[in-house]
């Protein structure tokens, strides 16, 4: 059905989903030439600073993340934390999960967490997760899976090779890869070598350090000291670049996402004798002065 729908020449449409099958969107769409946007997702990193309110972060990146159990675009795909608080934040972040959603299996109790979408999606993660402790993951909370209820706790992990899938795909799931720093310019380096992701989270205090994160990487929208609301406030454009997406909606954006801005004109007993030939000198003096009133 989306193939017999993406094929028909439609003036715009408008596709949320992976960068996978938003490459498939757009190649049907070039056949009609119809124009697109595309919210795709992708890898959103979140960068913790030392000199981050620990407190709120964990909180907010608790909520970003686990919301609908981690099945949004826009969720922490994984954390960048400077080996200095690493561990208090760690603390921070396990104790957070606790009074939002519960640890382990006492989130499978509450009714503000939710279960993975399907059983196919529910044994991706698992993969995701297995593969990761089989490359040097180390799980510091969470990692229970009950695959009857497509439950998966809200979990935490370290160590996982850069190779391993948790690190390469777009998780879209209750697990959340930590990695200490200690430069900053290495975070953005690593950031940059992958494709641009729909949204990137600095929890900071250091404005300095904020302003080049920003400058020097690129991503569809950013947030400070927060995560996910952008998305909720209705004087921002949302959207992603390249990989993670093609244009922007919300608000404003989304009324001119799917309208064509027509221009009309009417001549209204004007002449336009002046320029068309022959080009006497008279006439080249006439079209030169009304050329630099108009500019």
């Amino acid at each position: 059905m989306a193939s017999y729908l993406t094929n028909l020449p439609f003036d715009h449409i408008f596709f949320t989903g992976s960068p996978a099958v938003g490459k498939h969107v757009m190649a049907a769409a070039a056949k009609n030439l119809t124009s697109v946007t595309l919210e795709l997702g992708g890898k959103s990193p979140v960068i913790v600073d030392k000199s981050a309110n620990l407190k709120k972060a964990s909180k907010s990146i608790g909520w970003g993340k686990f919301n609908n159990n981690g099945q949004t675009c826009i969720a922490p795909d994984y954390i960048y934390v400077h080996e200095a608080i690493k561990d208090k934040f760690v603390a921070e972040m396990t104790a957070s999960i606790k009074s939002l959603y519960g640890l382990g299996a006492d989130a499978g109790a509450n009714g503000d967490y939710c279960r993975v979408v399907n059983a196919s999606h529910h044994g991706r993660i698992t993969r995701l997760l297995d593969d990761a402790k089989a490359k040097g993951g180390v799980v510091l909370t969470g990692g229970e899976v009950t695959k009857k209820t497509q439950f998966i706790a809200p979990t935490l992990i370290e160590g996982m090779s850069d190779d391993s899938a948790i690190m390469q795909e777009e998780i879209f799931g209750p697990l959340l890869p930590i990695i200490t720093y200690s430069d900053i310019d290495e975070v953005i380096s690593y950031i940059n070598a992958k494709p641009k992701p729909l949204a990137l989270y600095v929890y900071s205090k250091d404005n300095k350090l904020t302003d080049k994160v920003i400058r020097e990487t690129s991503a569809g929208d950013t947030c400070v000291n927060q995560t996910v609301m952008h998305f909720l406030h209705p004087n921002l454009p949302f959207g992603g670049v390249n990989n993670s997406g093609i244009g922007k909606s919300g608000g404003v954006w989304g009324f001119r996402a799917f309208t064509h801005e027509r221009s009309v004109l009417v001549d209204k007993h004007s002449s336009l004798s002046m320029f068309y030939p022959p080009y006497t000198p008279g006439v080249r003096k006439v079209i030169k002065a009304t050329m630099k009133m108009l500019t």
